[in-house]
């Protein structure tokens, strides 16, 4: 058995780190024989929640979890840390302007940047996921400057597995015949979902998306539709935001940061956008087609993009810049 690893988990009260923090602990994500210490953050006022969720790890009898530590001290949450998963944060309340909920999300990520800069480890892979997660990241990445901005990633494996299940639904094949769909730009209605570069295995046989759907208009219309507005279709649904599917996606992005992506297939994942090759504007944290090898990703060089991708690419690049420049404001306060 290999030392055990540090892993935080924020928002740990929560309903994500609800159905999240089992997977972790019994080995899904980083390995069957890597021992773990969970450290879970959450607010003072949901410590009693917090205490029944470690009560509840504990009854599991889990034998890679190795220590449970709830707390409400960051000094605490994040020493040492090899991996930081930020799941909290504040949620937009009715009646609350965009810049309202930027503003108080820039206090916590700037504060938890600090936190990291300060306590953890260098070799950290921190992965956002409260929202607005691309931009809750970038601000948390400018506030721990001696952590490489590589090391920072946000959530968008939830809406490429959306993506990815949509077309599998159509061609009435499991989803892991689908590969190689990408989510472009921010996770919020704006991005944008590309099957041009997608493979669908039919019958043992590998068909571009296109050609295995034999629909152009849904690809290009619903099917983006779908995936940019399935988070608001869930709520409306089940009165509350999607929590078995984003822990899931959590756990796939963590496991392919640890073991690398298959070989020939990428994910979409938010990155540092500096140095792309996609004209994607730089300084945001930006979704983009990626592999993975010895905890490095490398985004996907030399796709072909077309009229209709560019546009949609750009319109979500224009969404994140106003929204870096709207917390990059609030920053200086």
């Amino acid at each position: 058995m290999s030392e055990p690893i540090r892993v935080l988990v924020t928002g740990a009260a929560g309903q994500i780190a609800y159905s999240l923090l089992l997977s972790i602990a019994k080995g899904d994500v980083f390995g069957k024989d890597q021992p773990i210490i969970l450290l879970l953050l959450d607010i003072t006022p949901m410590l009693p929640v917090l205490e029944g969720v470690v009560m509840e790890l504990q009854d599991c009898s889990l034998p890679l979890l190795r220590d449970i530590v709830p707390t409400d001290k960051e000094e605490v949450a994040f020493k040492d840390l090899d991996v930081a998963i930020l799941v909290g944060s504040m949620p937009r309340k009715e009646g609350m302007e965009r810049k309202d909920l930027l503003k108080a999300n820039v206090n916590i990520f700037k504060s938890q940047g600090a936190a990291l800069d300060k306590y953890a480890k260098k070799t950290v892979k921190v992965l956002v996921v409260g929202n607005p997660a691309n931009t809750n990241c970038l601000i948390a990445a400018k506030s721990a400057p001696s952590i490489p901005k590589e090391n920072f990633s946000c959530l968008t494996r939830l809406d490429h597995n959306r993506a990815r299940s949509q077309v599998a639904i159509r061609c009435s094949v499991p989803a892991t015949q689908v590969t190689n769909v990408i989510i472009w730009g921010n996770h919020s209605s704006t991005q944008y979902p590309d099957v041009h570069h997608c493979k669908v295995n039919m019958s043992g046989s590998e068909l571009a998306c296109f050609d295995a759907v034999k629909d152009d208009a849904w690809l290009k219309g619903d099917f983006i539709a779908t995936v940019q507005q399935r988070g608001a279709a869930v709520i409306k649904a089940r009165k509350l935001s999607s929590a078995m599917s984003a822990a899931k996606a959590i756990c796939d992005h963590m496991r392919d940061i640890w073991v690398g992506t298959p070989e020939g297939e990428f994910t979409s994942m938010g990155i540092y956008s500096t140095g792309n090759s996609y004209a994607v504007p730089e300084d945001l944290i930006y979704s983009f087609p990626v592999q993975i090898k010895d905890k490095t990703w490398k985004i996907v060089e030399g796709l072909a993009i077309n009229d209709f991708s560019r546009s949609k690419m750009d319109a979500t690049a224009a969404e994140l810049i106003e929204e870096r420049d709207t917390a990059v404001a609030f920053l200086g306060v």
